[in-house]
């Protein structure tokens, strides 16, 4: 008999941590949209890659609250859990820049461990050992999984965790607490580790959104190293699509891996952001490749990563439907036409 348990989709109260970021805003739209039914509860502390903007489409709806804290806060977690009677969290909030990881570790190690530490001892409180219809599910990155040659393999979900930035440590850290909160106190948790994503609403320090900005302002586009580095791009909207059906059908235990299947060198996506920007922009095609430049490469740099999503696709039925070429389209016209929002998320980091 299958252990596949699907969640019972009637009145449910949602906590969604990091739920004003980039893909955090994507999930908590997505919630409070499809199901009216459930009470989406959105905690962000609103730091630099937080915009409270990115809600507006549904912050004042009658069945999402939005409150501002940070998730290290043990006694608003806590109160959090009791007053609104938690019984779901999709955890997202995490710092996530690798390089900032490598100049405050320390900032990482405190936001990614202790805040995910504290969300599980707030859980495991508040059910007290009542789990049914309950769960915790824990958003991770394929970057604890290491690096992968470029001749070869994919990350599965039983690949050995080898981080090499203090961003994957701190990930991967947390990931070890979920399993043992699981294991050690039965907490009915899920993991999904998610490849590089890409969409609307990224924070522009991130690399599309980043050289979209310095395209547009023929600014240099700094690439590390030869460009060599590989990633598998994931949009998005697939994205949210698959956690929703992690959260709900998930067997309890489990982890599953998210990919889009679109494997790409450093620089191939930056020339094919160039052709796609100067296309938008009415610019001959390709007249913004001397903006390219070759910087230093970054310490512990990944060489490759590539997902099997093959678990997912099987035993849920979720597969990326997004094509590359017209997701970074959409995300491009997207950056195109909310300069304004662009230019506000820098001014706020400075």
């Amino acid at each position: 008999m299958s252990r596949r348990n699907i969640l019972i989709m009637s009145r449910r109260n949602i906590l969604i941590t990091g739920g004003a970021g980039f893909i955090g805003s994507h999930v908590v739209q997505h919630f409070v949209e499809k199901y009216p039914d459930y009470h989406i509860v959105t905690l962000d502390k609103l730091s630099y890659a937080g915009n409270i903007s990115n809600l507006e489409q549904i912050l004042h709806r009658s069945n999402h609250t939005f409150i501002e804290g940070d998730i290290t806060d043990r006694q608003l977690v806590e109160e959090i859990f009791s007053r609104y009677a938690i019984d779901g969290v999709l955890h997202l909030a995490a710092e996530s820049h690798v390089d900032r990881s490598i100049s405050a570790p320390m900032v990482f190690a405190h936001n990614n461990i202790i805040g995910t530490l504290t969300l599980l001892e707030a859980a495991r409180k508040a059910w007290a050992g009542n789990y049914a219809n309950r769960r915790f599910h824990h958003i991770s990155t394929d970057e604890v999984y290491g690096a992968l040659p470029l001749d070869g393999g994919t990350f599965s979900e039983t690949s050995r965790y080898e981080p090499h930035s203090p961003y994957s440590a701190s990930k991967a850290s947390s990931d070890h607490f979920v399993r043992a909160y699981h294991d050690t106190y039965s907490l009915p948790t899920v993991i999904t580790n998610c490849s590089n994503n890409y969409g609307e609403r990224q924070y522009p320090e991130k690399l599309i959104p980043l050289f979209i900005y310095n395209i547009v302002r023929r600014l240099p586009l700094p690439v590390y190293g030869t460009g060599c580095n590989v990633r598998d791009w994931l949009y998005v909207g697939d994205h949210v699509k698959a956690l929703d059906k992690v959260f709900h059908e998930g067997i309890t235990g489990e982890t599953y891996n998210i990919g889009g299947g679109t494997e790409l060198s450093n620089i191939e996506l930056v020339r094919m952001l160039i052709r796609c920007v100067d296309s938008e922009l009415g610019r001959p095609e390709g007249e913004s490749l001397d903006l390219i430049s070759y910087v230093e490469d970054r310490a512990g740099h990944d060489l490759r990563y590539a997902i099997d999503s093959s678990k997912l696709r099987d035993r849920l039925g979720w597969q990326p439907k997004m094509s590359f070429e017209e997701g970074l389209r959409r995300t491009v016209r997207w950056y195109l036409d909310n300069e304004e929002w662009v230019e506000q998320s820098i001014r706020r980091n400075k």
